[in-house]
C-alpha cells in the first residue's frame, strides 16, 4: 500500500517544469513503545496541563511564549506566528549542481522518493532525471515542508529521483569543540599496520538485512513471554572484558578473529547493486 505523499508541487529546472510528489523513503521500524499506566488499575495515565499557581488548566486557553531569559517570555499570538510563516510556492527550484562528495555527510538528513505526479509529468521528469544522471551531479533546491524551508539534495536512482533534506549550518556542531581536546600524536606504525590487516580481514559487502536491533528483539521476546503468563527468561550476553593492558598483544590476538564468526550460520548475502554513482561517492 502506497502511503500518502508528504509534499506535492512542481520540480523546475530552468524553464522545464513537472508536477512531482515527495514520499518518505523510510518507514517506522516497529519500535516497542510503552504507555504509562497506574500500577494498581492499569489505566493509562493522562497528561494534564497544570499551572503551578492555578492548578489544572484547559489547553485551549494556553498561549505560546519564547523564553528570552530565565522566566521572561515574549508572547506570540497565532496571527503573529502565521504572519511570518514562509509562503510555499509549491515549487522545488533547482538552484545549482554540486559533486556528491562536496556535501559533508554530517549534513545529510531524511531521504524521500521524488516521483512524477500524474502521467503528464513523466516526459519532463525523465528529461530532468536523465540529464542529471549524465552530468553525475547532485542538484540542490529548496522546499517548504511543515512550515519550514529545507534545502534538498536530489540525485537519480534507478528509474526515479531521491531527495534528501539537508541540515542547516546552524544544526551541525563544530567538531573542533570535541576533537581539539584529542592529543595530536601519531600512533605506532607497527600497531597501525596490524590494525590495517584486521580491517582487511573483516571487509565485506554492506547488507542491511544482516543488522538487527538486538535490544528490540529481546524486548519483543520478553513481551511475548509475559503475554503468555510466563516469567521473564530473556537474557542478554554480557560484553567481554575489553580492558586493554597490552595494546600490541591485543592487536596480534585480533588477527584472524572475526567478531560473531562462530555464531554465523549462513554467509552474508551480497548487497543489491545501486545504479546511482553519485550517492556512492557521498557514502
Amino acid at each position: 500500500m502506497v502511503s500518502r505523499p508528504t509534499w506535492q508541487g512542481h520540480l523546475r529546472l530552468s524553464l522545464v517544469t513537472c508536477p512531482v510528489a515527495l514520499y518518505t523513503a523510510v518507514a517506522p521500524g516497529g519500535e516497542v513503545r510503552f504507555n504509562l499506566l497506574h500500577p494498581k488499575t492499569h489505566n493509562r495515565i493522562k497528561m494534564i496541563a497544570t499551572d503551578p499557581d492555578l492548578g489544572p488548566v484547559d489547553r485551549a486557553d494556553l498561549v505560546k511564549g519564547y523564553e528570552y531569559e530565565k522566566d521572561h517570555y515574549v508572547i506570540l499570538t497565532p496571527e503573529e506566528i502565521e504572519s511570518v510563516r514562509l509562503e510555499s510556492t509549491r515549487t522545488i527550484d533547482i538552484e545549482r549542481f554540486v559533486d556528491a562528495d562536496a556535501i559533508d555527510r554530517l549534513y545529510w538528513d531524511n531521504p524521500y522518493f521524488l516521483v512524477p505526479d500524474g502521467k503528464l509529468a513523466v516526459d519532463a521528469y525523465t528529461v530532468i532525471r536523465d540529464a542529471m544522471a549524465g552530468a553525475g551531479k547532485i542538484a540542490l533546491g529548496r522546499v517548504v515542508m511543515h512550515t519550514r524551508e529545507r534545502l534538498l539534495a536530489i540525485e537519480p536512482r534507478d528509474n526515479g529521483l531521491v531527495a534528501y533534506t539537508l541540515r542547516s549550518h546552524d544544526e551541525v556542531r563544530d567538531a573542533g569543540e570535541l576533537f581539539d581536546d584529542i592529543p595530536d600524536r601519531k600512533a605506532d606504525p607497527q600497531m597501525v599496520a596490524i590494525a590495517e590487516k584486521i580491517i582487511d580481514q573483516q571487509q565485506g559487502p554492506f547488507d542491511p538485512s544482516q543488522f538487527k536491533d538486538r535490544y528490540e528483539d529481546a524486548l519483543r521476546a520478553l513481551i511475548k513471554q509475559k503475554e503468555k503468563g510466563g516469567k521473564a527468561k530473556v537474557t542478554v550476553e554480557e560484553p567481554e572484558n575489553t580492558n586493554v593492558v597490552d595494546l600490541m598483544e591485543a592487536l596480534r590476538k585480533s588477527l584472524g578473529h572475526k567478531p560473531g564468526a562462530a555464531a554465523a550460520k549462513t554467509p552474508a548475502k551480497k548487497a543489491p547493486a545501486k545504479k546511482s554513482a553519485a550517492r556512492k561517492k557521498a557514502s
